[in-house]
């Protein structure tokens, strides 16, 4: 085994035997946590922590030492990288873009800075973070697919109905091909800057591609999701590609050119992993799992841990944790992934 592979978290990106799952879970620096909740206290708001990497650093490390996690996941958000290509961002505390892409010819204001810089802030941050954390543990860098990026860039906020998005691709069609490319390269450049700077993995987080029917998918957030990891072959790190609300693409995704796919608690995972045979799988507990007694919990989680794969397997939840999830509840899926052996 590689000095890469002696993580257990790289090693089942790869597909190569492990004596247990590796964990992690999405957005797992976060609000459940207190000592999150007190530094966030102190920041006074969230981008203040996103572009202060010793705060950065600070939180991502935070569940790494309390719960021993095989994987850290840089703490930023999917739409900081908005900024540098000439988006006015704020949260409010929800997320607002004051100059939203209406129409073709807004297209033109939206540019990629070559070379990439702009988030200086999360270089910092991740090498601080790799700096600190054990060569056992797996640092992962993130970007936000195209379409997820687009809808937030049309929408101006976070949607529901995402009318606007859809209005603008279905009347300029070749217009948004030519945006969610854009993001793509973009999105490209950015995580080479985060391998660069001590990711070790990469995961694109295509939050939206559940609005997408099948053959809207295919187009706008399947095909630029597939140039933006196509541009990542030569860097030598594992790609993760997590398609929240993306079931009815599931005999699509075996094509996309990334090592593992993460799957959404929509998904039957036995059946899942038979139809990705051959790359890895993450996932995929329903997050609401973690409000129920620990009893549930231990229940729930080794049943997933039964049915998925021995190798080339991530335990994970199958969306983020949210906020209100007690500790306890992570402990206890934590431990229970932490002693479930492969014999």
């Amino acid at each position: 085994m590689s000095a890469n592979e002696s993580n257990r978290f790289l090693a089942a990106c790869r597909r190569v035997k492990v004596d247990r799952p590796p964990v992690w879970v999405m957005r797992q620096a976060g609000r459940y946590l207190p000592e999150y909740r007190e530094i966030r206290a102190k920041a006074g708001d969230f981008l203040t922590m996103c572009y202060t990497p010793e705060i950065a650093a600070e939180v991502t490390l935070q569940p790494i030492r309390r719960f021993g996690l095989d994987a850290a996941i840089i703490f930023s958000d999917i739409l900081t990288p908005l900024v540098p290509m000439g988006i006015d961002l704020e949260f409010t505390p929800t997320p607002q873009i004051h100059n939203p892409v209406r129409s073709p010819e807004d297209l033109q204001r939206l540019t990629i800075p070559e070379p990439w810089q702009g988030t200086e802030f999360l270089s910092e941050a991740l090498e601080r973070v790799r700096a600190n954390l054990d060569p056992k543990t797996a640092l992962i860098g993130f970007c936000g697919a195209p379409w997820t990026l687009a809808t937030y860039l049309v929408e101006g906020c976070s949607s529901k109905s995402f009318t606007k998005v859809k209005q603008l691709a279905l009347s300029h069609p070749e217009a948004f091909d030519q945006l969610v490319d854009r993001l793509a390269d973009a999105m490209a450049a950015y995580l080479r800057e985060q391998v660069a700077h001590g990711a070790q993995a990469v995961q694109i987080f295509d939050s939206w591609a559940g609005a997408l029917s099948a053959v809207d998918a295919r187009r706008w957030a399947l095909r630029p999701a597939r140039r933006l990891l196509e541009a990542l072959d030569d860097l030598d790190v594992p790609r993760i590609y997590f398609a929240h609300g993306g079931s009815h693409l599931l005999h699509d995704l075996p094509d996309m050119p990334c090592e593992v796919i993460a799957l959404d608690w929509r998904a039957d995972l036995a059946r899942a992993s038979r139809v990705l045979d051959g790359k890895a799988v993450q996932g995929n507990l329903d997050p609401g799992t973690l409000m129920g007694p620990n009893e549930e919990i231990e229940r729930r989680t080794r049943a997933m841990l039964e049915i998925a794969p021995r190798t080339g397997y991530i335990a994970n939840l199958g969306h983020g944790i949210t906020p209100d999830v007690p500790v306890e509840a992570m402990e206890t899926f934590v431990r229970t992934v932490q002693e479930f052996k492969y014999e």
